[in-house]
């Protein structure tokens, strides 16, 4: 049966613009013709065949060497039924920074070490900073700040094979691995091969394995190997709380 709250029917939603089920959206892109009316029917006509009512092109700017930008406005036809959507998703109860410092203390009883990088050739640590550095990020302080854990921020393009040299010398107990840089999938071998590695160490089963990006769900890490997938949003307190949990439940301690 149908679930109407406040006139939305959730087995058929579609985009809002001015009025409720108007389907208006906003479609931006970029197409290798040079700027001009030719340009902007080609992206009006692209539109269309993509399923938009009544598409129209209301920008249009000229990127030079034969490129040009569009902003095409248009209908959806098409409807989702929101109450049938299941998304895997991280299943444990965050815990807040003095909760995840009292678990520690009342059921690992040591001090643990977690490994953070940004591996193969990505060079942006803006992710494994919010969540690994003191300051942290939006008033989450970081995992530096946390008492009973030893955090390892080995910073940007660090090879997956010096990652794990690094968890055996430090004996850690989790390693996080931050992926911005998703081009053309390059963070999927990259993932991959540390997954290899590390079973090919036999030290999988005895590491919490984390990794994190805009790019990256909890259903595609688990299908890569890892334990979870943290994406956009996520602090460093939510991954503790996994990390920490995982470690008991795994009798890891």
């Amino acid at each position: 049966m149908s679930e109407i709250k406040n006139n939305v029917d959730l087995t058929k939603i579609k985009p809002y613009g001015d009025t409720l089920n108007d389907g208006m959206v906003q479609l931006s892109f970029t197409l290798p013709v040079q700027s001009g009316d030719e340009a902007d029917e080609a992206a009006r006509q692209l539109a269309a065949k993509m399923g938009f009512d009544e598409p129209a092109v209301v920008y249009s700017h000229d990127l030079g060497i034969g490129y040009t930008y569009f902003i095409v406005y248009g209908k959806c036809t098409h409807t989702v039924d929101f109450t049938s959507i299941e998304v895997p998703k991280v299943s444990v109860e965050f815990m807040e920074k003095e909760e995840v410092e009292d678990y520690i203390d009342q059921n690992i009883k040591r001090k643990i070490v977690i490994l953070g990088a940004c591996t193969g050739t990505d060079a942006h640590t803006v992710g494994i900073d919010a969540i690994m550095n003191m300051k942290g990020f939006d008033g989450h302080y970081g995992l530096e700040r946390y008492k009973g854990i030893e955090a390892i921020n080995m910073g940007s393009q660090v090879l997956n094979e010096e990652l794990v040299a690094k968890a055996i010398e430090t004996k850690a107990d989790a390693i996080l691995v931050s992926q911005v840089v998703t081009q053309k999938d390059v963070h999927i071998p990259n993932l991959t091969q540390l997954v290899e590695i590390l079973e090919a160490e036999g030290l999988r089963d005895k590491i919490v394995l984390v990794c994190g990006g805009p790019r990256l769900s909890h259903e595609l890490a688990q299908e890569l190997g890892y334990d979870a997938g943290f994406g956009t949003g996520s602090y460093a307190n939510h991954v503790a709380s996994f990390v920490v949990k995982q470690i008991v439940e795994r009798n890891l301690v």
